[in-house]
């Protein structure tokens, strides 16, 4: 039995992928200049929507509109895809009057979407065509059209969807980018859609949820010897101590580099105490800042560890950089 023979691409294959990207890149360009007053009708029609987004498609259409739905969905605008398909087969029950549809198709002629169209204006929900065709069927039924037509495929053959499917997305990226700055939807509102990620961890996440307490933070009197405080680093395991007046107000650090500083700057250390050479007025946070905003600060001011004070400035946590590591937040 003969090997089957490889196969090796030419160098014009770079050239081809080159002219891909080259076409692609100037179909998305072209739509700058047609966000004009369909589309801020589009977004009227959505941000006074007292339902959801239903997003509708189908073959290589139906997978954009499940990315623009997920992307509406994760920026404030509730949104989720239903295949026109199976919309005939009942799932026309998940849209009501209160609704606004969004059909994506590049011809404006998909027959599983303009099936459903009738149905859909018997509902009562507003349509959004999202098509390379205005003068289409799917663009003259609808309430808005948005152009999202290419001069060509990226294909060579000039037939598989590659220009138009991508200026569909990156049009309706526009759309809920748009939309979510109407919204005034922040990264806190981000955060809550995303929680179980790494973004959701380093939006989300304070320090009281990573700080030590209690008896884990290293805690001295100003009084204290240096060897003592030196004992207190050592079982603190941050790389600090901080010392604090009898009413736990912060009063200082002492850490690693207070103590080589020390040693350089002073004959004996026998006769000081820790209040004698720590870093006074150090930096504090407060509980309820996010982690991200810790990072920020550490690294802003190169500090490896941060005491943590309630409104009144008593101690009540300390972390380093290797909690914030372990917390996921850098």
């Amino acid at each position: 039995m003969s090997k089957m023979q490889a196969i090796e691409p030419s160098p014009q294959t770079l050239d081809l992928a080159r002219q891909v990207l080259r076409i692609e890149g100037e179909a998305v360009l072209a739509l700058r200049a047609r966000i004009d007053d369909a589309f801020l009708r589009a977004m009227a029609l959505i941000l006074n929507c007292r339902g959801r987004v239903i997003v509708s498609g189908i073959g290589k259409s139906g997978h954009i509109g499940r990315k623009i739905a997920a992307t509406l969905a994760s920026t404030g605008t509730p949104a989720f895809f239903v295949h026109p398909a199976e919309a005939s087969h009942g799932d026309l029950g998940m849209i009501t009057a209160e609704d606004v549809v969004i059909g994506i198709s590049n011809s404006g002629e998909s027959t599983e979407l303009l099936n459903i169209v009738p149905a859909i204006k018997r509902q009562g929900a507003r349509l959004i065509a999202m098509t390379g065709n205005e003068k289409s069927t799917l663009s003259r039924d609808s309430d808005v059209h948005l152009d999202a037509g290419v001069a060509q495929e990226a294909c060579p053959l000039n037939l598989a969807p590659t220009a138009s499917t991508t200026a569909a997305l990156a049009l309706g990226d526009a759309l809920a980018v748009a939309l979510l700055d109407a919204r005034g939807f922040g990264a806190d509102d981000f955060a809550r859609a995303h929680p179980g990620g790494a973004l959701g961890r380093h939006l989300l996440t304070r320090l009281r949820d990573v700080m030590r307490t209690g008896e884990a933070i290293p805690v001295v009197a100003p009084e204290t010897s240096i060897a003592d405080a030196i004992q207190e680093i050592t079982r603190g395991t941050i790389g600090m101590t901080v010392v604090v007046s009898p009413e736990r107000k912060v009063l200082g650090i002492f850490t690693d580099g207070d103590l080589r500083r020390a040693v350089l700057g002073n004959d004996s250390l026998q006769n000081l105490t820790v209040g004698d050479v720590m870093t006074r007025n150090p930096r504090v946070m407060t509980p309820e800042r996010l982690t991200a905003e810790a990072v920020e600060t550490m690294e802003k001011y190169k500090l490896n560890q941060i005491p943590v004070v309630d409104g009144e400035g008593r101690l009540i946590g300390a972390l380093n950089m290797h909690d914030l590591f372990q917390a996921k937040a850098i």
